[in-house]
């Protein structure tokens, strides 16, 4: 009796710790996400027109800021006019600056806004996936120090639970 307690209590963490925990790839789910590739052709269109502004207000900046040095050099041209036109140039430095900014911080909140329900609906399937075959823990494998070969890989899983192919 006591060979067969002192069994079961050596078998007993062995067999929690089969089904206890398991691994997923997240970035390899992510990048099989078709709503990825257009989540990403979004940012990179909106990333471009951001771009194109900011380039256009650089030249105005440059053109200005030539027109001035040429003013600045010519010794007929009023210190008033020299003064307004150096205004001008800070004030559209700070305008571009400003810009810079703000363009960071749209892209932020629009890749967090693309990317929110992709992430939510992975960690939905993960869940399921953990519910469905009784796991306790499952971790992203990246996350992770050390998988040895008995730990269960449930990216497959995953990845079906969320219709795409293995």
């Amino acid at each position: 009796m006591r060979k067969l307690i002192l069994a079961i209590l050596l078998a007993m963490p062995a067999l929690l710790m089969a089904q206890g925990i398991a691994v997923y790839d997240a970035q390899a789910v992510y990048q099989a996400l078709n709503e990825r590739a257009d989540a990403e052709a979004q940012l990179q269109a909106a990333s471009a027109r951001l771009q194109a502004e900011y380039k256009q207000m650089q030249e105005e900046f440059d053109r200005k800021y030539a027109d001035y040095q040429a003013l600045a050099a010519d010794p007929s041209t009023p210190e008033t006019i020299k003064q307004r036109r150096m205004q001008e140039i800070l004030e559209g430095d700070k305008k571009i600056q400003t810009f810079q900014r703000q363009a960071e911080a749209d892209l932020a909140k629009m890749k967090h806004e693309l990317t929110s329900p992709l992430r939510s609906a992975i960690n939905a399937a993960v869940k399921e996936v953990g519910d469905e075959a009784g796991y306790a823990v499952i971790l992203d494998k990246s996350q992770v120090a050390y998988v040895g070969v008995a730990t269960v890989d449930v990216t497959a899983s995953v990845k079906a639970k969320l219709g795409l192919r293995k």
